[in-house]
């Protein structure tokens, strides 16, 4: 599984989605630009394994704040949001207002519409972005995506509700494994956030994430590789489980 990928920004998209296909991968392919949707999605129409979210990357804000418009025309065709979020370090501090309000806007979208499965991004903003997740806990499904904060940021996470999509990077680094030590395992799910990560100078695929992975949480648990993929596993269901209640309150 790979719940933080940006299919649409490898040098080769077709050849990597038509692997993806072909390998089973689930993937949730985030978008950075609301704009980027439509095109992102079609290019894996015919891929079941593969889903597309909506977002908008709060690094671009500063530069496609007037495409805020473009999620309520999307909203109603995906189960999906991501990437969103905020941003608090210094590079893109300046746009902090704008960030609130783009975030704000698609978990508004969000909840009106009956709830949405989301990938979230916090870098230095976890507190932040725990203040604007609060009210819309109840009909959306969060997954904070390569979480960094700090360990009484992450039990407020888990607090809410929180789902946390970890990779290689984050399980070779101190910090990282620690936080991971930290969140409950039935709560954890896999994410590459390829083409924008990278070992030993070889991208990330899709497909690399579980090889890469489970090897490390086995180590970390302290239980058999076996055991670890079948919690990974159960965790992957019980999340697609939500976006089919989710289609149910559609429906409605």
């Amino acid at each position: 599984m790979d719940f933080h990928c940006h299919l649409d920004l490898y040098p080769d998209p077709i050849e990597v989605v038509a692997t993806t296909k072909r390998e089973g991968t689930f993937v949730l392919s985030v978008t950075t630009t609301p704009s980027a949707y439509e095109k992102t999605a079609n290019l894996v129409k015919d891929c079941p394994n593969i889903e597309t979210g909506l977002g908008l990357h709060p690094e671009l804000v500063h530069q496609r704040f007037g495409e805020l418009s473009l999620f309520d025309k999307w909203i109603h065709s995906t189960d999906f949001v991501g990437e969103v979020g905020l941003d608090g370090s210094s590079r893109y501090r300046s746009s902090w207002e704008n960030q609130i309000q783009v975030f704000t806007h698609a978990l508004k979208l969000s909840d009106t519409h009956g709830g949405r499965i989301l990938s979230i991004h916090s870098r230095q903003a976890a507190t932040e972005v725990m203040n604007c997740l609060e009210p819309f806990r109840y009909n959306n499904t969060f997954i904070l995506h390569w979480f960094s904060g700090t360990a009484k940021e992450l039990s407020r996470a888990v607090e809410i509700g929180c789902w946390f999509s970890v990779g290689p990077l984050m399980l070779k680094g101190k910090k990282g494994k620690s936080l991971v030590s930290q969140i409950p395992q039935d709560r954890i799910l896999l994410e590459t956030d390829g083409p924008f990560t990278s070992i030993n100078k070889q991208s990330l695929y899709p497909w690399d994430v579980n090889r890469m992975c489970v090897p490390e949480l086995s180590e970390l648990w302290g239980i058999d590789p076996n055991n670890v993929s079948s919690i990974l596993n159960e965790n992957k269901q019980m999340l697609l489980s939500k976006r089919r209640s989710l289609k149910v309150k559609h429906a409605k």
